[in-house]
């Protein structure tokens, strides 16, 4: 498997506090089937001062302990980048790492307030030539509500990353629902772990795995941490992924009763789209041009 989103550099932000911790998790990640990870420390401005070439060096660092303690795991660089005002501009000249080096950069939006210019922030990424991957939408507090901008994002090309521990409910009951909804209606492309420590927020992706092939079958749930995290290291284009396949009408009728038990995971009504209208259409249309 290959993991695309973790937090294994020690002493960078608040994943592995030391070296012996980052060992452990790299164990524990080889252990359970991972065989490249990607090392993707927060870029915050006023909390995280991480920046590309300090990244690039930590990788290497660290690389070469595992390598010293014979833990057969490739590290690649990349970071889990905060929208910014100047993201476009720190991606182009290096201070913001997208993911070993490719057109692929891991956006995290704020957990507790929706941006007001969030499907914005992430147009400018498209147009500029990237391609966002939004990290864990699950887990967002405001998910519910602004479900309808997510639709939107999905729709003109950025790719969703859930956690592994969030599909196992390991963020709690709605974070489990959006995870296995979104997993049901086809709009994920990834699943990674989001790994931070040894403890509850460990490397687990193939625990997640195991609970994605249970909704999506195995090919989908090897496609979420293998086949596209592939061609996204390769640089492919994102017209060449292969698009996400729905739940099992099983799964499907499960998140159904879920949504209804549960109301919509967090109590609170979701947001619904109210016709586009052919301005919208002829956007998206524009925008896939772009990436063919």
């Amino acid at each position: 498997m290959i993991d695309l989103h973790s937090h294994f550099l020690p002493g960078v932000d608040d994943g592995a506090p030391d070296l012996a911790t980052a060992l452990e998790m790299a164990r524990m990640a080889v252990a359970d089937g991972v065989t490249i990870q990607a090392c993707t420390p927060h870029i915050l401005p006023g909390l995280y001062h991480n920046t590309g070439p300090e990244i690039r060096l930590a990788t290497r660092t660290l690389q070469r302990h595992l390598d010293d303690a014979d833990i057969p795991l490739t590290l690649v660089a990349g970071a889990d980048v905060h929208i910014a005002p100047d993201l476009v501009e720190g991606l182009r000249s290096g201070r913001v790492l997208s993911i070993a080096d490719t057109r692929y950069v891991l956006v995290e939006p704020p957990h507790h307030v929706a941006p007001l210019r969030l499907v914005d922030s992430f147009f400018s990424l498209l147009l500029a030539g990237y391609v966002p991957i939004l990290t864990h939408p699950e887990r967002l507090s405001w998910i519910a509500s602004h479900y309808a901008s997510i639709e939107k994002l999905f729709q003109s090309g950025v790719l969703m990353q859930l956690t592994a521990g969030a599909l196992l409910g390991g963020f709690g009951r709605a974070p489990r629902y959006w995870a296995e909804r979104m997993l049901d209606e086809g709009r994920a492309h990834i699943l990674a772990s989001d790994a931070h420590g040894v403890g509850r927020r460990r490397p687990n992706l193939g625990a997640g795995f195991e609970a994605a092939a249970q909704r999506v079958g195995e090919e989908e749930a090897s496609a979420l941490v293998l086949g596209r995290p592939r061609m996204i290291l390769a640089n492919e284009p994102p017209s060449r992924l292969p698009a996400p396949s729905r739940a099992t009408v099983t799964a499907a009728n499960a998140n159904a009763r879920s949504m209804r038990n549960n109301g919509g995971g967090n109590g609170h009504q979701v947001e619904t789209d109210h016709g586009d209208g052919d301005g919208w259409r002829d956007f998206l249309g524009r925008m896939r041009a772009i990436f063919r």
